[in-house]
């Protein structure tokens, strides 16, 4: 008699080849799909969705095809639902070049190899935009929420390698430093008292923080701002 196959849901909730019962082909991870622009912004929007599905080992190396016949099709039903949930997050055009790729790591890869590379065009672009960027007409959440993606977008392009020195620290707090500063010249000449008491403060705040005490600044003028109702009293 063949081998009996476990079901999926026979096998442990925190094993990579458990398929929860509301798992389809169908499902949208992420809510904006990728269509050639913004590559790290969507990777890291679709890592956490498949780490939070103990799918991520599919895609990063981690959980190759078993060699025991009684996981592989298991196996091969999980990688076949993680090739969809990423096809569905990609344009049409994009998907259709991929969808013949034989497993979820190749599909990733491949899709790395082509977006994610660093490039000096890319890289020219998000620090000219990051040069261009100042607050203008948008509220202090808007424009540092723009300064934000593109902070985070470099990174992603321009990743630090992990060290046990302090040379990390070190770099660390430069690019905070610098990125309080680019936040600081973008804002807007009404903000040009609680600029100067942030860069009087020793040692700078972070930039977490610098940014609490703009907004705060912003919540009062809206305060003082508001003209209170006339009291016509007649006697």
């Amino acid at each position: 008699m063949p081998e009996s196959i476990p079901s999926s849901s026979a096998i442990d909730s925190s094993n990579p080849l458990f398929l929860h019962p509301s798992d389809h082909p169908g499902m949208l991870l992420v809510s904006k799909p990728f269509d050639g622009s913004g590559f790290g912004a969507w990777k890291r929007a679709m890592t956490i969705a498949l780490s939070a599905k103990n799918k991520l080992v599919f895609v990063n190396g981690e959980f190759s095809s078993p060699t025991d016949s009684s996981q592989l099709s298991l196996w091969n039903r999980c990688n076949d639902m993680v090739i969809s949930w990423i096809l569905n997050t990609l344009s049409r055009e994009i998907s259709g070049s991929v969808l013949y790729v034989a497993s979820a790591r190749q599909l990733w890869l491949e899709l790395n190899d082509r977006y994610g590379q660093e490039n000096g065009a890319k890289y020219y672009h998000l620090q000219k935009s990051l040069t261009d960027l100042v607050q203008g007409n948008s509220d202090i959440a808007s424009y540092f929420t723009r300064l934000k993606t593109i902070w985070d977008e470099l990174m992603s392009i321009n990743t630090i390698p992990i060290c046990t020195c302090g040379t990390a620290n070190l770099l660390a707090k430069r690019d905070e430093d610098q990125r309080l500063m680019q936040f600081l010249m973008g804002l807007n000449p009404c903000y040009d008292t609680v600029r100067g008491n942030i860069l009087m403060m020793k040692p700078l705040l972070t930039i977490n923080q610098d940014y609490a005490l703009v907004v705060q600044d912003e919540k009062q003028r809206e305060i003082h701002s508001l003209s209170p109702f006339p009291l016509n009293l007649h006697l």
